[in-house]
């Protein structure tokens, strides 16, 4: 049964789009999922076919209303929330000039360097450079080339065919857009991570003369800018036909990923934290301030609630780190190995041993900013052995959290207690309580967090539609548990924790000169 409007809710995530039903009261109505191959490449390439993103989002929708043909007609708009930080290249008819370069990429690195570098250099940044851009963004490009700027910078000076003939470079989300409406436009939230708009009043984001000369970029290759509530066009024909939808619905700004989880853990309180745990991870709360931490690569940009700055900060690889091991531990993998993996973990003593894994598996963005880093396994003994690894790798996830949650709390000036955990991670129960008892914070996991983005997504979408109030958010998303932090294991987690930080500044210079 199906009560009220609803919203058709796309999040097309590293691993390929979901695709959920959302109504204004938060429940999820059907929701499915189609996989997409990730391209990865020497010297830090990481590609995918924008192309296997539209047909995956088609294949994905028509299951989701074949299952609830009653949801059709209560569809009232569609939004897309999607994977940040990427660039997709298209001609003057909207059509991909190659590949989308994902937020993995690294290879525009050399290209940032000599842009944000000087005569004179702190932390590798021109200080009058670096000033501009605080100024006017909040932030600064990042070192690790990752970056949307340093994707085209990229294609600028190692594609250049490709750069000519762009007619506009989009964030993954806003392609989305494009191929649902016809219409090219990116919104303030996410824009920003190509350093070239002015985000001092988060209401009303522009491009900035300045800052585009001094990244010697072309202001008609970037889309008009929306807001992520504002309706950007409605769903052509030919869309419509690919998703089994009545033309004409209109299709809602959306936003990053970043930007949706917030709203669908139910967070968009001041300092009402939410810890994602996906392919990446990251720590996020509104704030009524703007602030830069550029040294730990944070800073406060545009959220997708409009007038609002949110906290962003990006941990490189989380719940990848599971599905690297699996891989290597398993000949078949797959999510009932993650279930093994998790039942495996649950039996091991709080702290592994004494084993430490960094799971810096492709390099860190925060709270240090370094592509050259990676992960390891340390202070194995010959009694180690698999379930200590795999519990070990849990583990090591939560000190990389805890590790930036010093930083954010600096930085937003307050204790975040309690944290609502979302994302595939936080499907696990073990997962939830290693982090509460290594945070040494209230977890609460929200109900179907998987989830998360494409509920938050939704939510954005029908408060833009007049069926919902901000406010009423965190009222509307529930939690499925919470979890308390075990004294036992303070003291165990403080002394690893504190060893996990000695080996970052032990060998970060050897990773710099293996990797660099």
């Amino acid at each position: 049964m199906v009560n009220g409007p609803q919203v058709l809710a796309i999040d097309l995530g590293t691993s390929g789009p979901k695709v959920a039903i959302v109504s204004a009261a938060g429940e999820l109505v059907g929701g499915e999922f189609e996989p997409v191959e990730l391209l990865l490449f020497p010297e830090g390439g990481a590609e995918q076919d924008p192309h296997a993103w539209w047909d995956a989002v088609g294949a994905a929708t028509r299951r989701v209303l074949a299952g609830h043909p009653e949801a059709v007609d209560a569809i009232s708009a569609i939004a897309v929330t999607s994977q940040w930080s990427g660039t997709v290249a298209v001609d003057a008819a909207g059509e991909p000039l190659g590949n989308a370069i994902i937020w993995m990429d690294s290879r525009g690195a050399p290209y940032i360097r000599e842009l944000i570098g000087g005569p004179v250099k702190v932390e590798g940044y021109d200080p009058r450079k670096l000033r501009t851009w605080i100024k006017l963004t909040g932030g600064a490009p990042t070192k690790s080339g990752k970056d949307s700027i340093a994707h085209v910078l990229y294609l600028r000076h190692e594609r250049p065919d490709v750069y000519r003939a762009a007619a506009y470079f989009l964030e993954p989300k806003d392609y989305l857009n494009l191929r649902l409406t016809g219409e090219t436009v990116s919104t303030h939230d996410s824009i920003t991570m190509h350093w070239i708009t002015d985000n001092r009043n988060p209401a009303a984001v522009t491009y900035d003369a300045e800052l585009l000369a001094l990244a010697g970029l072309d202001r008609s290759k970037f889309p008009p800018l929306r807001s992520a509530t504002d309706t950007v066009g409605t769903l052509t024909a030919e869309a419509a036909d690919h998703l089994g939808l009545p033309t004409g619905l209109p299709v809602i700004g959306g936003t990053p990923d970043l930007h949706s989880a917030a709203i669908g853990a139910g967070t968009t309180d001041d300092l009402s934290a939410h810890l994602y745990l996906g392919t990446s991870a990251w720590l996020i709360c509104h704030v009524p301030f703007k602030k830069t931490d550029v040294v730990h690569n944070i800073g406060t940009l545009p959220a997708a609630i409009p007038g609002r700055y949110i906290v962003a900060n990006e941990q490189e690889t989380a719940g990848k780190t599971l599905d690297w091991l699996s891989r290597i531990l398993y000949q078949e993998p797959g999510p009932h190995v993650i279930d093994e993996m998790n039942e495996i973990a649950s039996g091991v003593r709080a702290g592994s041993g004494g084993l430490i894994f960094t799971p810096w598996l492709f390099g860190e963005r925060t709270p240090v900013d370094d592509s050259t880093l990676r992960g390891g396994f340390f202070n194995q003994g010959l009694d180690t052995g698999r379930a200590e690894m795999i519990r070990a790798v849990f583990e090591g996830v939560a000190y990389n959290s805890r590790w930036l949650l010093g930083h954010v709390e600096r930085f937003a000036g307050s204790r975040l207690d309690p944290i609502v955990m979302v994302g595939g991670g936080a499907q696990s129960a073990l997962w939830c309580q290693i982090h509460a008892d290594v945070l040494g914070r209230t977890i609460r996991q929200a109900e179907h967090p998987i989830m998360v983005n494409v509920r938050g997504v939704g939510l954005l979408a029908h408060v833009a539609l007049g069926n919902l109030t901000w406010d009423d958010i965190p009222h509307t998303v529930p939690m499925a548990a919470t979890f308390s932090p075990n004294p036992d294991t303070k003291d165990t987690y403080d002394r690893l924790f504190d060893a996990f930080r000695r080996i970052h500044k032990g060998n970060r210079r050897t990773y710099r000169s293996l990797n660099g």
